[in-house]
């Protein structure tokens, strides 16, 4: 009898360090899905951006004959953006990819505002409706990139802080739960949005 007991106290004891080990399973799971959920917002928005480039290019293109340099600069940017974009898409988090993203998404930013910049040179493009709208387009989806940065941040603090206090830490690394990596912005450029002004 006394042999039962003691059987039956060690078996509730395995039963709670198991359920307990399973919570902490089950709470870095939960926060590695919302981290991972908050990116596919970024995804959205650049995928957004990265289709309106070509239009923006195309519209440009009619008045600014002379300008090609600066027009194939933005493709190229945006392809890189694109590109970075997709392999962040596939592993958000990954320190090397969001790095790469972050250097692609600002490269992007750059080449647009180099854009901007040219573009106030020919005053019949600035007056183009089709123009406006791209570019109000443009600055709607920046601002939207902007807030999915920050909740994807927030996502992958959250995360990280799970991830890394005790008790957690000792079974994090052993369940393959690796630390995700923040979407910074690293390139001066990219931290502001291209101005646009149509007046």
């Amino acid at each position: 009898m006394i042999l039962l007991i003691a059987l039956g106290a060690i078996l509730l004891v395995l039963l709670i360090v198991v359920l307990w080990i399973a919570g902490i399973f089950n709470g870095l799971v939960r926060l590695r899905n919302r981290f991972k959920n908050a990116f596919s917002q970024i995804d959205v928005q650049l995928k957004r951006r990265y289709d309106l480039i070509p239009n923006l290019v195309e519209t440009a293109k009619g008045y600014m004959k002379f300008e090609r340099e600066t027009l194939e600069a933005v493709i190229g940017a945006r392809n890189q953006a694109q590109g970075a974009a997709a392999a962040a898409a596939a592993a958000p988090g990954d320190a090397g990819v969001m790095k790469a993203l972050s250097g692609a998404e600002g490269m992007l930013t750059g080449a647009l505002s180099r854009l901007m910049a040219v573009v106030e040179n020919y005053p019949d493009l600035k007056a183009n409706q089709d123009m406006a709208r791209l570019m109000e387009e443009l600055t709607s989806t920046e601002n939207r990139i902007a807030f999915a940065r920050q909740a994807y941040n927030d996502a992958v603090m959250a995360y990280n802080i799970d991830r890394e206090t005790f008790p957690n830490l000792i079974f994090a690394g052993a369940f393959g739960f690796t630390a995700a990596t923040l979407f910074e912005v690293t390139v001066e450029a990219e931290k502001q949005a291209p101005k646009v002004t149509f007046g």
